[in-house]
């Protein structure tokens, strides 16, 4: 068996959980009074589970309707709860956690699964020690509308979309910018990002876009997804995606592509002796600067 991974705090043994979820019917990963959200369930469960309180810490904070299937997330357990995960009769030469994982597979709902549990490394932070996270937006401008067992993941556009001036549009946003335009605001929270990645593809009937980012502030992807659509249309040029990023606050000339085409499909973590410097470094927030 490994050696626990210690909270600073002591007494507490952190467990990476990787996650995947169909958020159709969640308000969002972030746990709000009186709404179902995914870390709300998962909460849930988890402290069913060791028979005390836990929370959840998550790469990303998935709006309402937004789905996963690479979402990451961290949890403390008291190092006296840790043995509720394990079974009274282990199954030799299997992975420590995996009991835990079919045990959540009974308790949780059919639309989250807990896929994978691990102790995490020293310094692992799911938030703060992530390089990036990478999103993937699907459409269909197929008549018919959408392919019944993809209806909940892949938003159907009514109008032909021009892929290559969409492509042109994204690499003018490429690159450490404020993305405020594209941001709902949040009170203390920076909208400076690197975005790394915009691509899109076509293939038949179906457009996917994939963007990748160190991170993203509040609606961000669906702002720029819908931006870009409107570039799509010919309704605007790239030009003026390129003048967003002057604006200093959320902008009305366009509207945020719907949030279930939107899933969150992986985070990328550095080697484990670089954890805790890249917590430092994404603790420095951004601030805007004149250029």
């Amino acid at each position: 068996m490994n050696v626990p991974a210690i909270d600073d705090g002591g007494g507490h043994v952190r467990l990476r959980l990787d996650i995947a979820y169909d958020g159709t019917d969640f308000a969002g990963w972030a746990v709000q009074a009186g709404h179902r959200t995914v870390a709300g369930v998962l909460d849930e469960a988890l402290s069913t589970v060791f028979r005390t309180p836990v929370r959840l810490h998550a790469a990303g904070r998935t709006d309402t309707g937004v789905h996963a299937t690479g979402q990451v997330a961290h949890v403390d357990v008291p190092a006296e709860a840790l043995p509720h995960a394990y079974p009274r009769a282990p199954r030799r030469a299997e992975p420590e956690f995996l009991p835990l994982v079919r045990r959540l597979g009974r308790f949780l709902p059919v639309d989250v699964r807990v896929r994978q549990i691990s102790r995490a490394p020293k310094g692992f932070d799911a938030r703060f020690s992530a390089l990036r996270r990478h999103y993937i937006y699907r459409l269909t401008t197929a008549p018919y509308g959408a392919e019944p067992d993809q209806a909940r993941y892949v938003t159907v556009w009514p109008r032909e979309l021009d892929v290559e001036a969409m492509t042109a549009a994204s690499r003018e946003l490429l690159g450490l910018h404020d993305f405020a335009a594209f941001c709902r605001q949040r009170e203390g929270a920076t909208t400076i990002r690197d975005l790394q990645r915009l691509d899109w593809s076509r293939d038949g009937y179906a457009i996917t876009a994939q963007v990748s980012a160190d991170a993203f502030c509040w609606s961000m992807v669906r702002s720029l997804v819908g931006a870009l659509l409107a570039v799509g249309e010919h309704r605007r040029t790239a030009a003026w995606c390129r003048d967003l990023l002057k604006v200093t606050s959320r902008s009305s000339d366009f509207a945020a592509a719907p949030a279930h085409g939107l899933t969150l499909v992986g985070v990328d973590y550095p080697p484990e002796d670089q954890l805790e410097a890249r917590v430092l470094i994404t603790r420095d927030l951004r601030s805007r600067t004149d250029d």
